[in-house]
């Protein structure tokens, strides 16, 4: 049970994004959501709400999967912090589909596993047994145009936390494992103003606080705001380059006895509690390039900055792309020490009917 909590803990430190002000590490529950899926958004540094143009935006956001003329699937595979523990791992599984003067659904799972934890007495170090902890998601989407450049999104999520099972050697009785459900909201602008420059915005995991123990003790989502630009520098026939940035900012709030406000506050209250200056320094922002060879071979990197968690890393990434095929790797270059050091994302996607845009 130590380790397990020691473990999710640390996961939350990991996440800066539940790190937000006025909230101690971890006191938004279910950080996993937060865990960015795709190794190429990964390799740019995680600024991919504004691009969102291929499967995982089902994550990213929504409102990208309207503009999407075939069906795609995508799978990631990532031994998350292997810096801490190696039975850690993370999977995340998505389609869209297309629907003809409709708009666009899609569906996606996010699995990840914790690993065995051990059962001990409270003030005794004796193992009484052996548990394991996990945490997914199934998430259902729609997008569709409401313009010739932009559109809208919504997701439906269900989410299941299962860290603990029912245990009786601790004052605090009840079950480690409970249920919530999510809505996500997302909307994309292509060419904005000028030609080739999009914005996307993203509020993410918007719906109510997930009890384990009982009411009083409930924690909030990580409802998350997303805000990004993206812009292709370059669009050549054998060349392509597109440049990336956005801002996170997690809407966790407390009120003055120090209890989490329900989602429909804490959106508004976040924002209004500290001067603009030390407000933006809560924001976490990310940075990204992706540059094409003849639409076959990609390289990716990226740069993500947090002041407020202390949590500052380079990204990298490749991809290849041949027929319906696309291959994609990201990497976290994240200092010696560091616990999402070393981290490596695997991505296969598949496209399916695909035309040209």
């Amino acid at each position: 049970m130590k380790r397990c909590i020691a473990l999710l803990g640390l996961c939350a430190l990991c996440l800066p994004h539940v790190t937000a002000h006025a909230q101690s590490p971890g006191s938004s529950a279910v950080p996993f959501l937060l865990i960015a899926p795709g190794a190429r958004a990964s390799g740019m540094g995680e600024s991919f709400v504004s691009i969102a143009d291929d499967a995982t935006a089902t994550y990213w956001n929504p409102a990208g999967t309207a503009f999407q003329n075939c069906t795609r699937i995508a799978l990631m595979h990532a031994n998350w912090l292997p810096q801490l523990a190696s039975d850690l791992y993370y999977d995340y599984a998505t389609a869209i589909h297309p629907i003809k003067d409709i708009g666009t659904v899609g569906l996606a799972v996010t699995y990840i596993n914790l690993g065995e934890q051990s059962i001990t007495g409270e003030d005794s170090p004796e193992v009484l047994g052996t548990f394991n902890s996990n945490e997914f998601a199934i998430a259902g989407t729609f997008g569709i145009k409401v313009g010739g450049n932009s559109s809208v999104g919504v997701g439906l999520k269900l989410i299941r936390s299962n860290l603990a099972p029912e245990v009786n050697n601790t004052t605090q009785k009840g079950d480690g494992s409970a249920s919530t459900f999510a809505i996500d909201l997302g909307y994309l602008h292509r060419n904005l103003f000028i030609d080739r420059l999009n914005l996307g915005i993203n509020l993410a995991n918007i719906g109510p606080k997930i009890t384990y123990i009982d009411a009083a003790q409930a924690d909030p989502l990580p409802t998350n705001l997303r805000f990004g630009l993206s812009y292709q520098l370059i669009k050549q026939e054998f060349n392509s380059l597109v440049l990336a940035t956005e801002m996170d900012r997690l809407l966790v709030a407390q009120d003055s006895d120090g209890k989490a406000l329900p989602v429909y506050e804490a959106i508004f209250k976040a924002w209004g509690d500290e001067p603009i200056s030390d407000e933006m320094k809560h924001m976490i922002y990310n940075f990204g390039a992706e540059y094409w060879y003849n639409n076959f071979v990609a390289l990716r990197a990226g740069y993500h900055y947090d002041q407020d968690g202390r949590v500052k890393y380079v990204t990298f990434g490749a991809g290849l792309k041949y027929s319906s095929l696309n291959l994609d790797f990201g990497y976290v270059s994240a200092g010696e020490g560091h616990p999402l050091s070393d981290t490596m994302r695997f991505s296969l996607g598949l496209n399916l009917g695909c035309n040209s845009n």
